[in-house]
């Protein structure tokens, strides 16, 4: 089967490096399809969505999430994938088994290549934001097609059903999330106590990379999960490996957090300055 993303002739006209972002939306701007489309634009790159459900939300919390129906998503995955095509994907909130039966399918179907998951199950304020039994539809369904899952503490911690509350333990949880199925894993250690903050890389079992930077004080740091996982994709699509696109990743939200830090949005837990110093949108040959 011959797919979009695989049609642009070497030598034809230019293109520009497409990400699809399928995930929630955010009405209040931070995080979600809204982040990701910020972020994409501001890497470079050419972005698109399908959107898996409609929040009610600002800095303070989610006040009600409406589900889209599966065959919308479905079509709204096969209109820009046949048509535009896809060089990378982020995945976002999947809120019901059925939604995640749909994305996976609609991954075999076009071919989609290099997949962001990042596990969504509560939001910054604390709202849970999935179903328990999706779960399980994530893992079965989702970890073998993902070139990466970008789970938090308490993300990762539901998906292994233990707790992880220590830097010493960060090896081993990816590990596991290795041993789930998971081609590699970061396991993003922000919740922890401390002055710096301390991810780590799994894309073979024992092999790690350590990465660290300082904390950044500061109320804002709603969409951090989603803004890292968009734009490790961003960086996949412009052709960087997957080590290389984590930490470049790392390094755009480590400097839009900054850039954000003293901006008061709202009442609670502000966004991210994803504008920092945007790029010019990339011409691929």
């Amino acid at each position: 089967m011959k797919h979009e993303h695989q049609q642009t002739p070497p030598h034809g006209p230019g293109r520009y490096a497409r990400v699809l972002s399928i995930a929630g939306s955010d009405s209040g701007g931070g995080a979600g399809i809204q982040a990701d489309l910020k972020t994409f634009a501001a890497l470079g790159c050419y972005g698109m969505t399908a959107i898996t459900a409609i929040t009610a939300q600002n800095t303070r919390g989610v006040a009600a999430i409406h589900g889209v129906p599966p065959g919308m998503l479905r079509a709204q995955i096969d209109a820009v994938a046949g048509d535009i095509g896809v060089d990378a994907v982020k995945i976002g909130m999947l809120h019901s088994p059925e939604v995640v039966a749909e994305v996976a399918a609609a991954i075999r179907r076009h071919g989609l290549p290099h997949v962001v998951l990042d596990p969504v199950m509560v939001a910054t304020s604390g709202d849970r934001l999935i179903a328990e039994e999706t779960v399980d539809a994530l893992v079965r369904e989702l970890f073998p097609l993902a070139e990466v899952v970008t789970p938090n503490l308490d993300e990762a911690g539901w998906l292994l059903g233990r707790n992880i509350d220590s830097e010493a333990q960060l090896g081993d949880a990816a590990d596991a999330l290795l041993a789930l199925g998971a081609r590699a894993a970061l396991v993003k250690g922000g919740h922890l106590p401390g002055d710096r903050v301390v991810d780590l890389l799994a894309c073979r079992p024992g092999e790690h990379e350590r990465l660290e930077a300082a904390r950044i004080a500061t109320p804002n740091g709603h969409g951090t999960g989603c803004t890292l996982s968009s734009a490790i994709a961003a960086h996949l699509a412009l052709g960087e490996s997957l080590p290389s696109a984590v930490r470049l990743a790392r390094g755009y939200i480590l400097r839009a957090i900054a850039a954000g830090a003293q901006v008061r949005t709202g009442q609670g837990q502000g966004p991210l300055n994803h504008g920092f110093a945007p790029v010019a949108q990339r011409v691929l040959r």
